[in-house]
């Protein structure tokens, strides 16, 4: 009883540590976001007069055929990204953990994440460059082996412009999903393995009985997160194609960059960047909830 008065007597002088964090926080995360969804009900012109215009971005965004088309490009991301950008990231995981040596555990793993230091711009403009029309990487071996036939513009054709963007870092080894797979199959027991061995179980069963299990808090965890980054995409889009071509690899964030720079429509860039982040807060609590739910 003592020991936990004792634990709870934490002197005031720490809070005030926490005080410049809670002031950067308010700076430059809270302030901007209450802000802007202030001016999402102004005709907003930074410097000048912005006369109250109530709802009207917000009838302006549902009339917004591009708008609500960007969302169809981010639902075949989204699936993506919870798949093919899964499989991967866990097939490497798992003949990681299946090294006997921890020495050479520790050697691959490091090759395998080490990717993750070099800039995402950087990895962007590598791609952009593969996918050139003519000197590109991806052309040249195509034509190397005789399939001529099927190079391409890659991210110049509406029909392959999206699926090129998404191709970008393959196979995502070098990845957040790589990183909690192989986290969360070094946190299961050794002992459930060894009984799992006795018990005669192969290594496709222990995969579905041992290490599927042990691993969905995990699994919420990273749909979570790309549920976030996936409605937050924009930056390769932006770098790579800007949306085109024919708006093919058109994305919200990208929508909302072009109304406030484009346009010059900083109000109803503010209207588009206020309802993305209630989605993105909406659909993330919405999957906690449900997490929680099937945990229990």
């Amino acid at each position: 009883m003592t020991s936990t008065k004792a634990r709870r007597r934490i002197p005031w002088s720490v809070y005030l540590v926490l005080l410049p964090t809670f002031a950067l926080l308010a700076a430059f995360a809270y302030y901007p976001a209450l802000n802007g969804m202030v001016h999402s009900l102004f005709e907003w012109r930074p410097g000048f007069d912005s006369p109250f215009v109530g709802f009207e971005n917000y009838r302006t965004m549902l009339g917004d055929d591009l708008w609500w088309a960007s969302f169809r490009n981010i639902g075949v991301i989204f699936v993506w990204a919870v798949t093919l950008m899964w499989v991967f990231p866990l097939l490497a995981a798992e003949l990681v953990m299946s090294l006997s040596s921890e020495r050479l555990r520790f050697v691959f793993r490091t090759l395998l994440i080490l990717p993750l230091a070099f800039p995402a711009v950087v990895n962007v403009l590598l791609w952009q460059f593969m996918y050139d029309p003519r000197d590109g990487v991806v052309n040249s071996l195509l034509r190397a082996v005789g399939l001529d036939g099927l190079a391409g513009n890659w991210i110049g054709d509406p029909d392959t412009a999206l699926v090129a963007l998404m191709t970008i870092g393959f196979p995502w080894v070098a990845s957040l999903p790589f990183l909690v797979f192989l986290s969360a199959l070094q946190n299961v027991p050794a002992e459930i393995y060894q009984a799992a061995e006795v018990d005669g179980a192969g290594r496709l069963r222990r995969f579905w009985s041992i290490d599927l299990p042990m691993m969905f808090r995990d699994v919420k965890l990273l749909f979570v997160l790309a549920v976030i980054s996936v409605l937050q995409y924009g930056m390769q889009a932006h770098i790579m194609t800007g949306g085109g071509p024919d708006n093919a690899t058109q994305v919200p964030v990208l929508r909302m960059l072009d109304a406030a720079f484009l346009d010059t429509s900083w109000g109803y860039a503010a209207t588009l960047g206020t309802v993305l982040f209630a989605l993105t807060l909406g659909v993330s609590l919405v999957a906690l909830v449900l997490g929680r739910k099937a945990e229990a």
